[in-house]
């Protein structure tokens, strides 16, 4: 009995040590991050900066591979039919939380076939209007939607099922008015007819409405985050204007195959962590109007699967469909 016993301990300390050193020993290659948008964008120029710190301190490239299209389902599907070894990760958005309820079928789970590493950082949608809006502020601006000239306002949004879609209709939701929304093919048109006066409002990402902001021809009103942004730091909160509970952001997270070993997401969760959290990465991030978050495996599982009910419920209040 004592003999099998010292066989038995034997085999688990040697898979024990075998598993540490195959994660240790990681990575041996080249490793791929797919961003499921075309490069140049938010996403994009988050996941290559990453990407070459990482590179850096793991002594193998990682390499940035867009395969974008299709509300970033295509990248998605590739990622969740690789391996999970680490050496394919995914940079994703909130629109990967959303696209589910847009397609009436997907070749993937967004949920059990990926493995949460980190949310690397939100960068909160910001509430702006044409300067022509007779509002200075959010109660005024709401006050003026109950007007009979406050009910024919549109809002824009960069397409339909984007988080800055749904985040204006779950803005009709709780404040009961009748705004109408006006779809555009990207953000450059949406601004466009924004600044024109052609719709009057929009819930962009600072990314984007920050410049037009600080040039005086869009006026913001509210930041739909739990604080305030440095970025806009004069704006107040949608809980500070009297609008409590009322936060949306677009964001960056970073996921793997659902099939990856825990300790191996454990060692990209604190290597990525590393490179995230100095003084560059931080100003970079800041300059998207986000702030580093680097959460947990287990938080960012959580917070994907809270993502998941909110953006269902605004579509399906919407009616969007993608297909």
């Amino acid at each position: 009995m004592q003999g099998k016993l010292r066989v038995w301990l034997c085999a688990a300390l040697m898979a024990i040590s075998t598993g540490t050193l195959a994660a240790s020993s990681y990575p041996s290659k080249t490793v791929t991050m797919v961003v499921p948008y075309p490069a140049g964008g938010a996403t994009d120029v988050v996941a290559r900066a990453i990407a070459d710190k990482l590179g850096t301190a793991w002594g193998h490239a990682v390499v940035v591979e867009n395969r974008s299209g299709a509300g970033t389902t295509i990248g998605a599907s590739y990622v969740a039919r690789s391996a999970g070894d680490g050496y394919t990760l995914y940079m994703t958005t909130s629109a990967h939380t959303i696209s589910a309820h847009l397609y009436s079928s997907l070749n993937y789970d967004p949920i059990k076939d990926f493995a949460p590493i980190t949310l690397v950082t939100k960068v909160p949608l910001v509430l702006v209007v044409n300067p022509s809006v007779p509002a200075k502020n959010l109660k005024e601006f709401l006050n003026y939607l109950k007007t009979p000239e406050g009910g024919k306002v549109n809002f824009a949004s960069p397409g339909t099922g984007t988080a800055q879609h749904l985040s204006g209709e779950l803005f009709k939701i709780a404040t009961h008015t009748n705004i109408q929304h006006v779809p555009y093919r990207g953000d450059a048109p949406a601004f466009s007819d924004l600044m024109g006066g052609q719709v009057q409002m929009m819930l962009g990402t600072i990314t984007s409405a920050l410049p037009l902001i600080q040039a005086g021809k869009l006026r913001a009103l509210a930041v739909a985050n739990d604080k305030r942004v440095d970025a806009l730091k004069d704006i107040p909160t949608f809980a500070e204007a009297g609008m409590p509970n009322f936060e949306a952001a677009t964001w960056f997270g970073l996921l793997a195959p659902a099939s990856i070993k825990p300790d191996l997401v454990n060692q990209i969760h604190d290597d990525v962590a590393k490179v995230v959290d100095t003084p560059e990465m931080r100003r970079r991030i800041s300059d998207l109007g986000g702030d580093v978050i680097n959460s947990t495996p287990e938080a960012f599982a959580k917070f994907i699967n809270a993502e998941q009910a909110k953006w269902g419920a605004a579509v399906k209040a919407s009616g969007a469909k993608a297909d």
